[in-house]
């Protein structure tokens, strides 16, 4: 039997990376990575108001880098790569013309941040997110933020348009839609060029846009239009109907057939959202905690609607059936921060280095290159190192991991990070091991909360860089959580999940679950709880709620 090959893109904040895979064991036969040139460049963002903004040209342009190389190196038959299934960070909604095209490639509108893809990360709706909040419980009819914990998000679809389209007269004249980036990669990609009959991601709506069965699909006008008038007339201008990503959104069209060195015959899977792609990458299973462990982190549970029993789940991210695997209800939460809280500590302690040391005339231009170099690559193993042998009987600071807001459990991006018990004795690595603790408390609320509600975790299993990279932050994070973990040895499960899902609409296998035991990700490694540490970390957790009390409450009374 002639073996045949599957294509997975993952979208991350930074970078988009492909996979080419092969459908019979999961072998990864080539992989490529393309980082966002304008993001890079830290262009149409403004950190300040948590505005953070990306030119669709960074992921056309790494979609045709990542893909052409994948196939150039593997020197596979074209014809045998059989289906591709696209991955991105949600909610990342794009507006777009009539005709799909995103609003900034039209003219006059290719330096307008408001005319870009709203990156996941973007808090700048937090007002129409409270609004929504408030309608939810005040407009007199269903509530519909009960499906996504009850309390909708900046992060999300709705609260992002309607806080655009009220600041931008423009863009509110000239988008007739708007997709979700996982749809508008999809929908460019596939032949028939046809939005009313485009088959959108069940997983980017039914988490992001509150759609659900029960009331037919998206709220509807008269909800929408008091957010604000705008959303009433676009919602005749979406979807009624979604899809889970084992379905064919389409085949390959001969453009991109071309561009991609791949032939039409090549099926286009309906898209996802990373975290969810990457817990199939996993192997995820019942009553297992799957972390994507990146910037921020996304946390994925199934569970059978038995086990749910007609429950909502207070505080999360949303429960949607079908949204990681046909048949079974996604649950989701993560954390707005995680290895973002850790990064922003390293560029407060850089910046003396690049603004001293590496602007001065002291240093070749080759030393500078060097010392970058070194910063680079053992910054955060020394800081981890020498906060690792802090013994936890010493003194360390509380922190809370709240530096871009609260994802879950119960969103709150107005909350801020803190830090408290600082003395003269607090140095570098005592810091830096107060902000992993805070980032493992943080993880510890969130499956804290899973369980008040009835689901039950029995095993954690992480993936991402942060999982495979730092066996101080796993260790710390099993030691908090009382919990055994498992690590996936993929670099890259949220890209070999799309693959998953590519093979099942591509029809080499008959489900997802069937496909995953084939193609998921093995385990390297397993982190256990030290039982003498569980004690002491269940003492500073304490601290850690104590502070996160008193700085809810501060936000609140101001």
């Amino acid at each position: 039997m002639k073996t045949s090959y599957v294509i997975g893109l993952d979208y991350g904040s930074d970078s988009v990376r492909a996979v080419l895979i092969n459908t019979q064991n999961g072998e990864e036969i080539a992989s490529e990575v393309c980082w966002y040139k304008r993001w890079k460049q830290n262009k149409y963002c403004n950190p300040s108001i948590n505005q953070f903004r990306q030119h669709p040209l960074d992921h056309i342009e790494g979609l045709e880098h990542t893909v052409k190389a994948v196939m150039n190196r593997s020197n596979i038959d074209p014809a045998d790569v059989k289906g591709i299934c696209i991955d991105t960070t949600g909610s990342s909604p794009v507006p777009v013309t009539k005709d799909g095209t995103p609003l900034a490639l039209v003219e006059g509108f290719a330096e307008n941040p408001n005319a870009m893809m709203v990156l996941w990360k973007d808090h700048t709706a937090i007002k129409e997110a409270e609004l929504i909040n408030e309608l939810g419980v005040s407009w007199g009819g269903e509530n519909f933020t009960k499906y996504v914990g009850g309390i909708y998000s900046s992060e999300w679809f709705w609260a992002k348009i309607a806080h655009v389209v009220q600041q931008d007269e423009a863009v509110r004249n000239n988008a007739y839609t708007w997709m979700e980036h996982c749809d508008l990669m999809t929908y460019l990609l596939i032949e028939d060029k046809n939005l009313e009959t485009f088959k959108r991601s069940r997983c980017a709506a039914g988490h992001k846009a509150m759609w659900h069965q029960s009331w037919g699909g998206l709220p509807p006008k008269d909800f929408l239009g008091k957010i604000h008038p705008y959303l009433s007339d676009l919602r005749d201008r979406l979807y009624e109907e979604t899809f889970t990503s084992d379905e064919v959104a389409g085949t390959l069209s001969q453009e991109w057939a071309n561009r991609l060195g791949l032939t039409t015959d090549t099926v286009v899977a309906v898209g996802t959202f990373d975290a969810h792609s990457g817990a199939v990458g996993a192997k995820i299973d019942e009553n297992a905690l799957v972390r994507v462990m990146g910037t921020s982190t996304c946390d994925i549970i199934v569970a059978t609607d038995t086990d749910i029993d007609g429950k909502t789940i207070k505080g999360i991210c949303g429960q949607v059936d079908g949204s990681v695997i046909p048949g079974l209800v996604g649950l989701e939460a993560g954390q707005s921060a995680f290895g973002d809280l850790l990064a922003w500590f390293k560029d407060v302690l850089s910046w003396p280095i690049d603004n001293l040391v590496l602007t001065s005339d002291i240093l070749s231009e080759q030393q500078k290159i060097d010392l970058k170099e070194e910063i680079e690559r053992d910054f955060i193993k020394k800081l981890s190192d020498a906060a690792e042998a802090i013994p936890l009987s010493e003194s360390i600071p509380t922190a809370l991991d709240w530096i871009n807001g609260r994802r879950t459990p119960d969103a709150d991006q107005n909350l801020k990070s803190a830090i408290s018990n600082l003395s003269l004795g607090s140095k570098a690595p005592h810091i830096f091991k107060a902000l992993v603790n805070a980032i493992c408390f943080g993880s510890k609320k969130i499956a804290d909360r899973f369980q008040e509600e009835g689901v039950q975790i029995n095993s954690v299993i992480g993936i991402g860089g942060v999982a495979r990279k730092s066996p101080f932050i796993m260790q710390t994070l099993a030691n908090v959580m009382n919990m055994p973990i498992k690590v996936a040895a993929s670099d890259q499960a949220p890209a070999l999940g799309a693959a998953i899902y590519a093979a099942v609409a591509s029809g080499i296998y008959p489900n997802v679950v069937e496909a995953s035991k084939y193609m998921g990700s093995d385990f390297e490694a397993e982190y256990h709880p030290q039982q003498a540490s569980v004690g002491t970390y269940r003492q500073l957790m304490e601290s850690y709620n104590e502070l996160g009390k008193f700085i809810e409450t501060t936000i609140k009374s101001e």
